[in-house]
């Protein structure tokens, strides 16, 4: 069953794209939550010349996208979660986190525009933000242990005095 798509269904299609959909997904749930009709002939004709009408806001739309897309371009981020001994994380982190990551950056990003698996394991890991559908970001995402970003800093500057407690501490066993 061919269905064209009244907004963007995620993991199906955008909107205004016609679709292939089992008809019980159609019938069922596309239809009746006004996510879609039926692509008869007449349909696609009307799709078209709405298209072919409103070419220049979709212009737009785009523009806005790629705009969204150059300010995320060098950004990536680093994100705390509660880590057991093994580097395993206590729960996961998801879009979600990330979402509320790029928030506090000051870009507002939907959590249901990022693509990700969930992350389990401490390690570097990529999110995609689609922003339109022909523009898409890939920010870089870090997981580390909690606190673990906020000691790395301070343990850097004093390298020395920790290297020359230990060194007598070990001659004295």
């Amino acid at each position: 069953m061919q269905i064209i798509l009244k907004e963007d269904v995620i993991g199906l299609g955008y909107k205004n794209d016609i679709v292939e959909v089992k008809s019980g997904y159609g019938r069922n749930y596309l239809i009746p939550q006004g996510k879609g009709v039926i692509a008869s002939p007449s349909a696609k004709k009307v799709l078209a010349e709405n298209l072919r009408q409103q070419a220049h806001k979709i212009a737009a739309i785009k523009a806005a996208a790629e705009e969204k897309a150059a300010k995320l371009e060098g950004v990536s981020l680093i994100i705390e979660a509660k880590v057991s001994a093994t580097g395993q994380t206590y729960g996961s982190v998801t879009n979600a986190h990330v979402a509320e990551q790029l928030n506090k950056l000051g870009n507002d990003i939907d959590r249901k525009i990022i693509v990700m698996k969930d992350i389990k394991a401490v390690g570097d890991y990529v999110a995609v933000v689609k922003l339109h559908k022909e523009v898409a970001v890939e920010i870089p995402v870090k997981v580390v242990a909690e606190g673990a970003a906020v000691e790395e800093a301070p343990a850097e500057a004093p390298v020395e005095a920790p290297a020359v407690e230990e060194a007598p501490a070990e001659t004295a066993e």
